[in-house]
């Protein structure tokens, strides 16, 4: 028997099965693919709105102090939460377009290349735990290790406190938004605050369950019904379509690098946006992961038309920031009909 899944409540046992089963949860580590059961024709019937999908729309952006979300914006933004002043939040996790970046890999002050592919900021406030290793519970703390981790900013609270106390408009800004001086928890806050923020609602595919029928076409609806008789909605289900358990990867194949084995299996919203793909950056476009996960998660070829299928369905999920649908970044290799 083998530790091959584990589920977001804290208080459940990790799953125990037999290393070749073909559950879902464990199949799909990455992009999105795994699955019981080969065929679309399983697939219950989809109707719009209706109360049995796995799948929810993305709510309204949560209610937040507008003063202290413009206070995080303008610290994302802000190159001195690096140690030399030369990068900040936003040099990785451009909102711009995709809330990441067009790179295999970011690289590290030093210009090496980091351990993994960085993931996208948007709706990262709900997911159950942050980044690719899942090590993080809340936005504050992760953006407390952004900022001492030598390989990111390289830098600290503290360091960055003296300079933002230095700067008589910040201290204003503050003190607007919490009512004193910068200091360790405002800082945090204003940060993770923001971040809250970054929710991408208005996807084809959210509208489409909200009861619209025309807001997705036939063939997208069979590639959701092929995402759903595979078992890919039995991990990437809920609100992100994932972002809520770990899983391992290449449990037939490897895929990308073996490390680290186990991670969270991350949300598919705007994926059409977010190549390259897994934790390695490994796979170029989307078609290319949707075939590489087959392989990896399956032990099976999935046949082109079912790749340009599920291709066709993960474009509905790209939702809207402040009015503009999620956009590809510049040189950003874009979803064809083959890898």
């Amino acid at each position: 028997m083998s530790w091959l899944c584990r589920p977001a409540a804290a208080s459940m046992p990790p799953a125990r099965i037999a290393p070749g089963s073909r559950i879902a949860c464990l199949l799909l580590a990455l992009v999105g693919l795994g699955g019981a059961s080969p065929t679309a024709a399983q697939s219950p019937t989809l109707v719009p709105g209706g109360a049995s999908e796995q799948i929810t729309p993305i709510p309204a952006m949560p209610a937040q102090d507008p003063r202290r979300a413009a206070l995080g914006e303008r610290l994302f933004q802000d190159r001195r939460l690096s140690h030399d002043n030369m990068r900040s939040c936003s040099s990785c996790h451009d909102t711009r377009t995709n809330g990441a970046s067009a790179n295999v890999r970011d690289s590290t002050p030093q210009g090496e290349p980091l351990a993994l592919n960085t993931p996208t900021i948007f709706n990262a406030g709900l997911n159950f735990r942050l980044n690719w290793e899942g090590n993080f519970r809340s936005l504050a703390r992760q953006a407390e290790h952004v900022l001492r981790n030598p390989a990111i900013m390289a830098s600290s609270v503290e360091e960055v406190l003296v300079k933002l106390r230095a700067d008589p408009n910040m201290v204003r800004q503050f003190r607007d938004a919490y009512g004193r001086e910068p200091d360790r928890s405002a800082l945090l806050d204003a940060i993770a605050t923001y971040e809250r923020s970054l929710v991408t609602p208005g996807s084809r595919f959210d509208r489409f369950l909200a009861g619209d029928p025309g807001a997705i076409t036939p063939h997208e609806l069979s590639g959701y019904r092929l995402f759903e008789s595979l078992g890919c909605v039995t991990c990437h289900q809920g609100v992100n379509l994932g972002g809520n358990l770990f899983a391992r990867h290449g449990i037939f194949h490897p895929i990308g690098s073996a490390e680290p084995e186990v991670l969270r299996v991350p949300g598919l919203r705007n994926v059409a946006t977010t190549p390259p793909y897994f934790h390695d950056g490994s796979a170029p476009t989307l078609p290319a992961a949707v075939r590489s996960m087959g392989i990896a998660q399956l032990d099976r070829v999935l046949a082109e038309q079912q790749i340009v299928a599920i291709v066709a369905f993960l474009n509905t999920l790209t939702g809207t920031y402040r009015g503009q649908p999620v956009a590809l970044p510049a040189g950003a290799a874009r979803a064809t009909a083959s890898p």
